[in-house]
C-alpha cells in the first residue's frame, strides 16, 4: 500500500468516526423537535373536547383571544411557519382568567386543522391530539 493510499483510508476512517459521533446528536436534537406523547380526544377534559369540536366547526368562540396566531416562541411543537398555529382556550371550571389550558391547532385553514396540540399548563409542555 503506498502512502497516498495510508492517507485516503486514514482521512476516510477520520471522516466516518466524525460522522458516528455526530449523528446521535443531529437525531435526538430532531426527535426533540417533532416527538411529543399523545393524547387521545376521549381521555381530555369535557371543556376540550368542546373546544376540539367549535374548532371543527368553525366557531362561535366564548373567548376574545379564540383563534389568534399562536408563535411557538417556547418551540416545543414542530417548526412551521409563522400564522400556521392558532390558539384556543380551553375553559377552567373555578378559574376567573382564560385559565392555562389551552388547544393550539395547525395548518392554513382553522377549521380544517392538519393537528392540534393541548396544553394543561400554559405552553410549558403539549400532547399530541388523536381522535
Amino acid at each position: 500500500m503506498g502512502l497516498g493510499s495510508v492517507v485516503s483510508a486514514a482521512a476516510a476512517v477520520s471522516l466516518a468516526t466524525a460522522a458516528l459521533v455526530a449523528a446521535p446528536q443531529v437525531a435526538a436534537r430532531s426527535a426533540s423537535e417533532t416527538a411529543l406523547p399523545s393524547v387521545a380526544l376521549s381521555q381530555l377534559p369535557d371543556e376540550a373536547r368542546k373546544t376540539y369540536r367549535l374548532i371543527h366547526e368553525g366557531g362561535p368562540f366564548p373567548f376574545r383571544k379564540d383563534g389568534v396566531v399562536f408563535g411557538n416562541r417556547e418551540r416545543l411543537l414542530p417548526a412551521r411557519p409563522r400564522g400556521q398555529y392558532h390558539e384556543y382556550t380551553v375553559p377552567t371550571p373555578r378559574s376567573r382568567d382564560r385559565g392555562a389550558r389551552r388547544i393550539v391547532c395547525a395548518g392554513t385553514r382553522p377549521a380544517q386543522p392538519e393537528a392540534c396540540f393541548y396544553t394543561s399548563d400554559h405552553y410549558a409542555s403539549f400532547s399530541r391530539i388523536v381522535d
